[in-house]
């Protein structure tokens, strides 16, 4: 059976309002007795609860999100779900605030987690973009003491805590074994949408991707890919001039955001509905394209998810309790237009 605090009382010989204090590091405690204290609780194999601590004290967890600042739609959706656990702070005692920074900008990434390193917040998640600089500025705040949860892309090879997101590999992979099945028999060459190598969960994406192509379907060749800089207007452009140069082209991966700009080259070129088209993450556009046809599966990530395993993930390590992986595993969806929510 769990020993409680009517057992470290017992133990310490000391009433239950002393055993109050000495857990919840009050005053009005001489030291002898704060001794006895800790000692029964050694003793007896207490186990204390750390959330019920935190409660009595009336601790707020003060959360930083950095996100990037882009036109597109999945980080407006995960801003939205920032803005959501903001207006729950006060039932979660969470005091969360949101930084922007520029996309795919490692220098300006930089310089804000060096300035959250002075101000010394409970926990910071961010959306990384992957660069020694940025990983190395990971690790200074994790060795000064403060949890840092990654966010949509990952940024491996430093000590962040937590990856709150898919994993990207299984998703290119994905998303290759569901282009070469509607495909068929069909030969030609695939288009692939990114919006920037600078950010691992694009890289990863790509690289399942390939690998799958490669070994499952030789009938199909990966053209170089279009860096769209998550920019509809820049990905609208790119891929309408792909579209009319390569006469090839049977299919279409967007690994990333600009998905605006993808559908819209694809309904001005009026293309033939046997191009396949898969994309990532379910928006008001994408769902839209979904139903019209123009584009065939959605691989969606659930960004409220994320954000919320995120904020669970900071608050454990700020507690210095452990995470509970199944929890936190954040699940890859497959959306046709027959299984929309």
């Amino acid at each position: 059976m769990r020993p409680t605090v009517h057992d470290i009382a017992a133990a310490a010989g000391v009433s239950l309002a002393t055993v109050d204090r000495v857990l919840n590091q009050r005053p009005g405690v001489r030291h002898v007795t704060r001794e006895k204290v800790e000692r029964a609780i050694r003793e007896i194999g207490y186990v204390r609860d750390v959330a019920a601590a935190n409660l009595a004290k009336g601790r707020t967890y003060s959360f930083v999100f950095i996100l990037p600042a882009s036109d597109n739609s999945f980080m407006h959706g995960l801003n939205d779900e920032v803005r959501a656990a903001v207006a729950r702070s006060s039932v979660e005692r969470t005091n969360i605030r949101t930084v922007e920074v520029p996309a795919f900008d490692p220098g300006a990434l930089v310089q804000i987690l060096d300035q959250l390193g002075e101000e010394r917040p409970s926990g910071i998640a961010l959306v990384a973009t992957d660069a020694p600089d940025v990983r190395d500025a990971v690790d200074r705040l994790v060795q000064d003491g403060i949890p840092v949860v990654t966010l949509v892309s990952d940024l491996t090879g430093s000590q962040r805590h937590h990856y709150a997101g898919v994993d990207n590999i299984a998703a290119g992979r994905t998303a290759a074994r569901l282009l070469g099945r509607f495909l068929g028999s069909a030969k030609g060459e695939i288009a692939v949408l990114a919006g920037s190598m600078l950010v691992r969960d694009h890289r990863e994406r790509l690289e399942g991707f390939a690998a799958v192509i490669a070994a499952e379907f030789p009938l199909l060749s990966i053209l170089p890919v279009i860096e769209g800089r998550d920019d509809p207007d820049m990905a609208h452009m790119l891929v309408a001039d792909a579209l009319s140069k390569k006469s090839g082209i049977v299919g279409v991966y967007s690994l990333g955001a600009g998905n605006r700009g993808l559908i819209r080259a694809l309904k001005e070129k009026a293309v033939d509905r046997s191009l396949t088209v898969v994309a990532h993450e379910l928006t008001a556009h994408t769902r839209a394209a979904l139903l019209d046809g123009t584009i065939d599966a959605i691989l969606n990530q659930d960004a409220g998810h994320e954000v919320r395993s995120a904020i669970r993930v900071l608050k454990a390590k700020a507690d210095g309790l452990a995470v509970i992986e199944a929890q936190e595993r954040i699940r890859l969806d497959i959306f046709l237009k027959d299984n929309l929510p």
